[in-house]
């Protein structure tokens, strides 16, 4: 089975100041023949736009004029005196500004669907300078070691010390114990005080005896 096949590009649309003319062109073809060329402007939007709407508008439009032409032909003088005539002038009238406004605004808006579609279809323009992904047959694989931190200050200045040593805990006092020579000098000195009162107690017993 054959499938669908790939879809034909969009071609260009025109460029806006020739869409610009040509919506002029006909529009002003159509007020100066005062309606009785209203179906130009419809044959034209249903060639562009292809669609058995706008066709058959153009033929609705076409057949108006057309009538138009007969009910004003109608008329016995160069003036309109009867009720086809105005009614022909109506429908004329009435037909040109219909005609009109559906042209531009179809015309228009096929125009703008075809610019978007055209302009969706266009690969996106990659920015200048920007390197597409490497193709894996030019591409070499190298391997690389990574890439050791750098330091802050330059290539050539050592790196800060940041590690402080802990503080140390203070190292108690021996306790202070008195010189052994005070403690003999306190101890005589005790000793003689002990004697003199010894002394001085037998003294005071001798001399109460001897009263006695």
């Amino acid at each position: 089975m054959q499938g669908h096949g790939y879809a034909q590009p969009l071609k260009r649309p025109p460029d806006t100041a020739v869409l610009i003319f040509l919506r002029v062109l006909f529009v002003v073809i159509g007020f100066t023949c005062i309606g009785f060329a209203s179906w130009a402007m419809m044959l034209r939007l249903a060639i562009v736009t292809r669609k058995s709407l706008d066709w058959g508008l153009f033929v609705a439009v076409l057949a108006a004029d057309v009538l138009s032409i007969v009910l004003l032909g109608s008329e016995p003088g160069d003036e309109i005196h009867t009720a086809g005539g105005y009614f022909g002038i109506s429908l004329l009238l009435g037909t040109l500004v219909a005609a009109t406004a559906y042209y531009l605004a179809a015309d228009i808006r096929h125009f703008q669907r075809l610019r978007d579609a055209y302009r969706a279809q266009q690969p996106m323009a990659m920015p200048y300078g920007y390197a597409g992904p490497a193709s894996p047959y030019t591409a070499t694989t190298v391997p690389s070691s990574p890439a050791a931190p750098r330091s802050p200050l330059g290539p050539h200045t050592p790196p800060p010390m940041t590690h402080t040593p802990p503080p140390q805990p203070p190292v108690p006092a021996p306790p202070q114990r008195p010189a052994p020579a005070r403690i003999d000098q306190v101890r005589a000195e005790l000793d003689e005080l002990s004697d003199y009162l010894r002394k001085h107690d037998g003294h005071h017993e001798g001399n109460y005896e001897g009263g006695r």
